[in-house]
This record gives structure tokens, C-alpha cells and sequence, in this order.
């Protein structure tokens, strides 16, 4: 599958503009993270482009978001590696583990992307490249910032990426600068 064809499948089943922004901002945080690893930016960038591709699907029965896409579309032309991860970002809900550090990269990003959105639209200018980490920081600690935003795969990033909260933070609103016009931000 190209990148257009997923974008396509994305646009599919996504008509929220927020949550197709969203995905943008997921894919460029996942190429941003394989670069780090030293992994393939397009099986990344794929998998966080695609991740929430059914969430309009799955809407009110978490246990199947990150499942319903490969459920409508038996016969996807991607990786096996991308199909777990998509599905194991959502594993507190579907219980599909996650195993490779793609799978923990893309669990770990997932809320952080929203975060950042949050962060920017608090801002006078409403603009990504006035975000900063030290204050992006200090609002992911207050309880009361986004407080429906589950932060537990946020603070993952350390374990099981051995990349450091605020390393990670700063890639993540990086990545998501890189790419603010698509994001219009």
C-alpha cells in the first residue's frame, strides 16, 4: 500500500477533519521516532497515519477500535507489523499486547499528539511553532489540562523506549512543527 492509498483508506472512514489532523500528526511523530531507531520511516509513518483510521467506526465500543478496519477490509495489503501495532495501541481496551517498540512508539505518542493540539489552541497565536517544551511539560503534570487524556502511555515512553519524558516531548512537538501546515497549526 502507498502513502496516498492510505491516506485514502484514512479519509474513508475518518470525515472529522480533528481526528485526520490528528492522524497526520500521529505519522510524523512515528517517522520522526523510526529515524531515532533507525527503523523504516514508511512502515512507521504508515502506522500512525492509520492507527485511529476505525475510531469513527468503533465509536461507544472500545474493544473494537484498532480491529474494526482490518474487519471491513479483509484484504489490506499491509505488513503484519503494522496491523499489530494498530491494533495494540489500543490495548487497554482490546487486550492485544504491545510488543515491538513500534507497537510501544505508537501507544506512547497516541494521547501526546492530542496534548500538544490542546497546548497550541491555549496559545494567543494558535500556532505549533510557539509551543514550548518546559511549559508543554509542566501542563502534562496538572491534572486538570485535558483531564479525559489518559497520559499512562505518555509516561511509558521511558520504560519500555528508553527515551526520556522530555526527549520525548520535544521529538513529538518537532515532528508535529515539521508538518504544522498540513496540521494547520
Amino acid at each position: 500500500m502507498t502513502r496516498d492509498q492510505a491516506y485514502n483508506l484514512l479519509t474513508k472512514y475518518l470525515t472529522n477533519k480533528v481526528l485526520v489532523k490528528h492522524s497526520l500528526a500521529a505519522e510524523a511523530t512515528m517517522r520522526t521516532l523510526a529515524n531515532y531507531f533507525g527503523e523504516d520511516e514508511e512502515i512507521w509513518g504508515m502506522t500512525g497515519l492509520l492507527h485511529d483510521a476505525d475510531y469513527e467506526l468503533s465509536r461507544g465500543n472500545p474493544k473494537k477500535h484498532g480491529k474494526l478496519l482490518f474487519e471491513k477490509e479483509k484484504d489490506l495489503d499491509l505488513p503484519d507489523e503494522i496491523i499489530h501495532a494498530i491494533k495494540a495501541h489500543n490495548y487497554q481496551h482490546n487486550k492485544i499486547k504491545p510488543e515491538s517498540k513500534m507497537d510501544w512508539a505508537m501507544a506512547c505518542c497516541d494521547e501526546l499528539t492530542g496534548l500538544i493540539v490542546a497546548e497550541t489552541f491555549l496559545l494567543p497565536s494558535r500556532k505549533l511553532k510557539d509551543v514550548k517544551v518546559e511549559f508543554l511539560m509542566k501542563r502534562l503534570k496538572q491534572k486538570d489540562f485535558e483531564k479525559e487524556a489518559d497520559r499512562a502511555n505518555l509516561f511509558l515512553c521511558d520504560k519500555e523506549l528508553k527515551i526520556p519524558l522530555i526527549e520525548f516531548v520535544t521529538m513529538t512537538l518537532t515532528a508535529m512543527q515539521n508538518v504544522h501546515e498540513a496540521l494547520e497549526l
